[in-house]
């Protein structure tokens, strides 16, 4: 199987995990959402962005304990500080949609409510899978792998020539 084959094999996978967890998200934002909208007084947009927030929360430990548990852990700091801001670009792209609909256009049902938010969260996901994996849970680099080729002759060995056993590290 070419490298081609295997680096796609690897994105699918990683798609799938994403997916998986971002779906989970999505239940959660969705949730939470209405649940703030029926128990609460506040406005649409108001509440959107509570759920928005809590749904980052549950996707920030998902995606760092099981769809990028591989990825670079040294620079957490530098990790949260990305996934914040990346996420809250999300949670503006997320909630713009949501405000366009119901302030920009007047459609303001719950029925509306929920499908422009669910619209939103679907073109926010697009920006937060490349920022994520691009900037956030970056890839460890790949280890280098010894040169397969013919083991070194040991000279001036009284038994005679012979090769070298190799050592695993």
């Amino acid at each position: 199987m070419g490298h081609g084959a295997s680096r796609l094999r690897r994105l699918v996978h990683e798609v799938a995990k994403f997916g998986a967890v971002g779906g989970a998200g999505v239940l959660v934002n969705l949730v939470v959402f209405n649940l703030v909208r029926h128990t609460t007084d506040l406005q649409v947009v108001r509440a959107s962005v509570i759920a928005t927030v809590v749904a980052i929360v549950f996707n920030y430990v998902g995606f760092r304990y099981f769809t990028y548990r591989d990825r670079d852990k040294t620079r957490r700091t530098r990790e949260m500080t990305l996934f914040l801001l990346f996420s809250a670009i999300g949670l503006v792209i997320e909630n713009g949609v949501l405000y366009a609909a119901t302030y920009g256009f007047g459609w303001n049902t719950p029925l509306q409510n929920n499908v422009f938010k669910f619209v939103g969260i679907g073109v926010a996901t697009l920006f937060r899978f490349w920022s994520y994996r691009s900037w956030v849970f970056r890839a460890l680099p790949a280890r280098e792998t010894p040169a397969a080729g013919p083991a070194p002759v040991v000279q001036n060995d009284p038994a005679g020539p012979r090769k070298a056993r190799q050592q695993v590290p």
